[in-house]
């Protein structure tokens, strides 16, 4: 940077000079008109009013008296009429106004066909000021001469003569097209701007680094903030040279072309200082999603940094190019044209990239969740700008295109609170009555005593007779996040479910054919025999569950 720095500054010194011995003395403010010899002055046409204003105040034919001639309006003294010229002529030249001769009409009874009255502006940057005819003269306009001193003022904040006062003067002598105090004035600038940019690059920096401290962002410091110092260190320079070149009273042509560089220079600037200003702005986004349940925050921050550097580099390239003077409006007509038909050409593209969008917005899924969407069921593992990745239970790998998602009805099966589990427990026909309201509130207790199961609601009831079973609907719901988990609990319950069965000597049922043989020899029926009571059942389940309670403990 500092490499450059200085390459810039020598550049910037090697125009200010190199324009000067093209252009003479008698050339600051217009062409070649000056070349002619013998002019006099007069004020009969816009043009011969310009060209007296701005030729008496060359140096090869300095009288502000004839300079000031078309300044004579009633009420001023010839004083103020020369005074009011050479500002006006400072200020042309200060801005780098060129005021262009050739174009300035040579009828004494021109008409502007805008206004439809006998008025003539020399140039368009400054509206304010314009020739009018009066008593078949053309001068300056009350209001224009009113708007002068202003004028000067903007241009020259600390009066025109600050660098002429204080540097050495050597007389009329010119070295390279240009006075000694105004190279010495160039060389002040160039070294004042570099001691500024240095001094500011090392008090922002020091500023930002204690501020990001204090805040706790260090993470932040060294790869986005002290960048930012830099460009906005710059920014503060050139405004500064901006401010300060005009004392320097150099040919209007190097004016003129400076002031187009200093227009495109500072927007430049700022638009890098915003640029860089985004990933802090992001950095800061990325620490909220950390702290949010929703992992699709992570994906939305990088979306919105892209999104807003574009939208920076694309709102300073307009300030560029409209401080250039270049039509805005005819740019963006065409390029809405062009966009019409790009936006026609790639309907699906921009259909998918609305529908990351309203993905982002609307977030019906994250990262992390089953999904189940038209024929797809799996995970979703990535969301970008164009499809989402979800990864199915065969391990494939599917890439639906965000627009589907977007139209499409998705079952997100990771938001749910509680997983469903439902089943119906078949037991044999010939289970007591009994047994049968033990057994179900064993399962009950199944359900309250496990740690992952809902325990506001649930249902175990006998409540179904079937062909060849009695069935007992055991609907319940495990509070678990992930499917992996919820297979472990089920698992846990029909052990449970299980174990108890075989305490109590509950019997599941199953489709089969049974042939009972009462009166065959030497054999015992296959039916066992209940000759229990219901207390001595509810007994036998109570011990069962004190069994596992000494065991747990």
């Amino acid at each position: 940077m500092k490499k450059h720095l200085k390459q810039f500054l020598l550049i910037v010194y090697c125009l200010m000079i190199g324009f000067s011995p093209v252009l003479s003395s008698e050339n600051q403010t217009t062409d070649r008109p000056f070349a002619e010899e013998g002019i006099r002055p007069d004020v009969s046409t816009p043009y011969h009013s310009l060209r007296t204003h701005l030729h008496f105040l060359q140096p090869t034919d300095y009288e502000p008296g004839n300079a000031a001639l078309p300044f004579f309006q009633p009420g001023l003294t010839p004083e103020e009429a020369e005074e009011y010229a050479i500002k006006l002529k400072q200020v042309y030249d200060g801005k780098g106004y060129f005021i262009d001769l050739d174009k300035a009409p040579r009828e004494a009874n021109y008409v502007d066909t805008v206004s439809d009255r006998q008025e003539y502006t020399p140039t368009h940057h400054l509206p304010e000021i314009y020739l009018v005819k009066q008593d078949n003269l053309w001068l300056y306009s009350q209001k224009s001469i009113a708007a002068i001193d202003r004028l000067h003022r903007e241009v020259f904040p600390f009066g025109p003569d600050l660098l002429v006062n204080i540097l050495p003067q050597a007389g009329t002598h010119t070295f390279i097209g240009l006075y000694l105090w105004q190279h010495l004035g160039i060389l002040l600038l160039i070294l004042l701007s570099f001691l500024i940019h240095k001094l500011l690059t090392f008090l922002l920096n020091r500023a930002l680094y204690k501020g990001a401290k204090q805040m706790g962002y260090d993470s932040l410091i060294r790869p986005y903030l002290l960048p930012v110092a830099r460009p906005l260190s710059l920014f503060i320079v050139f405004v500064f040279v901006m401010v300060m070149f005009p004392l320097l009273q150099l040919p209007v042509e190097v004016s003129r072309y400076f002031t187009i560089a200093f227009k495109a220079i500072l927007p430049f600037f700022a638009t890098l200082m915003f640029y860089k200003l985004v990933d802090v702005f992001a950095l800061y986004l990325e620490k909220l999603a950390g702290k949010s349940d929703s992992s699709l925050d992570n994906h939305i921050v990088p979306l919105l940094r892209k999104v807003l550097k574009v939208f920076v580099v694309i709102i300073g390239g307009l300030f560029i190019l409209q401080n250039l003077n270049i039509n805005i409006t005819a740019l963006l007509a065409g390029l809405s044209i062009g966009g019409l038909a790009l936006a026609l050409a790639a309907q699906d593209t921009l259909k998918n990239l609305f529908g990351s969008v309203m993905i982002f917005i609307d977030k019906p899924f994250s990262v992390g969740h089953w999904i189940t969407c038209r024929e797809i069921d799996g995970t979703v593992e990535d969301v970008g700008f164009r499809s989402t990745r979800i990864r199915t239970f065969r391990n494939s790998l599917h890439y639906v295109p965000n627009g589907i998602l977007a139209d499409s009805s998705i079952d997100n099966h990771g938001l749910r609170e509680f997983r469903r589990f439902f089943m119906h427990i078949s037991i044999t026909y010939d289970t007591p009555p009994d047994l049968i309201e033990v057994f179900v509130d064993g399962l009950r207790k199944i359900v309250d005593n496990h740690p992952k199961t809902r325990k506001d609601f649930y249902i175990v009831e006998f409540n179904e007779m079937g062909d060849f079973s009695l069935r007992i609907m055991f609907y319940i719901f495990f509070a678990v996040p992930t499917w992996p988990e919820e297979l472990k609990t089920r698992h846990e319950v029909l052990i449970e479910i299980v174990r108890l069965a075989e305490q109590l000597g509950v019997r599941f049922a199953f489709p089969t054919s049974t042939l009972h043989m009462e009166n065959f020899p030497e054999k015992k029926s296959m039916t066992p025999k209940y000759d229990m009571t219901m207390a001595e059942f509810r007994q036998q389940m109570e011990g069962y569950f004190s069994d596992k309670t000494v065991k747990k403990q």
